[in-house]
């Protein structure tokens, strides 16, 4: 599939009334979540994106209404001696959700055509193979009733200097900001590349990367959400569950109904 991110740069502001929109969002997610409970049906949720594109926004409101004991967040980091010492796909296995649970990735498997390709992390036939991996490795998940969402927030160079100056200005704000977002600035061009790349070998029919213009953080958060619900409501039934009766005859005798 051919996505180029140069189409996802407008910056197109909400038109609406953006707080009626986000509730309205996440009840429909809190009904999703609910129905993947009682249908016991799994999903994961994973984002990929420009570092300050808004991923962790989008994550905060995705999740909001959720109910903790059902999903998880899993911020990626480096791998770890221990991570590092098996195969690259060895750390996410260990995170994958279980019946009626949802699994949210912020930044997952693909920086291995990412961020160890660009970055000299990982040698050129590694990488390489690692699109077929991460193909085989979403296959066998989908196949087997997991719900796979792939997430891309783009912004442009313009927009993510301007929140990386306000990371580094606003006091609450320095801890989310390092060395790595200056060293990842630097090799945009060759992000790009990677990215287009991966685009082109890994959005596939059952796993499709969907792309949000995150320019405008409003926008970004109603189209990501809404893109993401309509991806996570496709895959369960939504009918809410039938009251057992004799739960009912219990309750009505005991509250006098």
């Amino acid at each position: 599939m051919t996505i180029d991110l140069a189409d996802y740069e407008k910056g197109k502001t909400f038109d609406g009334n953006y707080d009626k929109a986000l509730a309205k969002l996440q009840k429909r997610l809190s009904h999703i979540q609910y129905a993947h409970i009682v249908h016991r049906r799994r999903a994961i949720v994973l984002f990929e994106g420009w570092d300050a594109a808004g991923k962790g926004g989008i994550i905060q409101r995705l999740t909001a209404e959720w109910d903790p004991r059902y999903f998880e967040v899993w911020p990626i980091a480096a791998p770890s001696p221990e991570e590092l010492a098996h195969h690259f796909l060895w750390r996410f296995w260990q995170r994958l959700p279980a019946q009626h649970n949802i699994a949210v990735f912020d930044r997952s498997w693909y920086g291995r055509v990412l961020v160890e390709r660009v970055e000299g992390f990982a040698r050129e036939a590694d990488w390489r193979r690692g699109y077929d991996e991460i193909n085989d490795f979403e296959a066998q998940h989908v196949t087997n009733g997991t719900t796979l969402v792939k997430v891309f927030v783009h912004v442009t160079q313009k927009t993510q200097d301007k929140r990386l100056r306000d990371r580094l200005e606003h006091p609450w704000k320095r801890w989310k900001t390092g060395l790595d977002d200056y060293r990842n600035r630097a090799k945009r061009p060759e992000y790009l590349d990677a990215m287009h790349e991966m685009f082109a070998k890994t959005s596939t029919e059952n796993a499709p990367w969907i792309v949000i213009d995150g320019n405008d953080k409003k926008a970004a958060r109603i189209a990501a959400l809404t893109a993401i619900a309509d991806a996570l409501e496709k895959q369960v039934p939504m009918e809410p569950p039938a009251l057992d009766p004799e739960v009912e005859k219990v309750a009505r005798k005991a509250l006098g109904l």
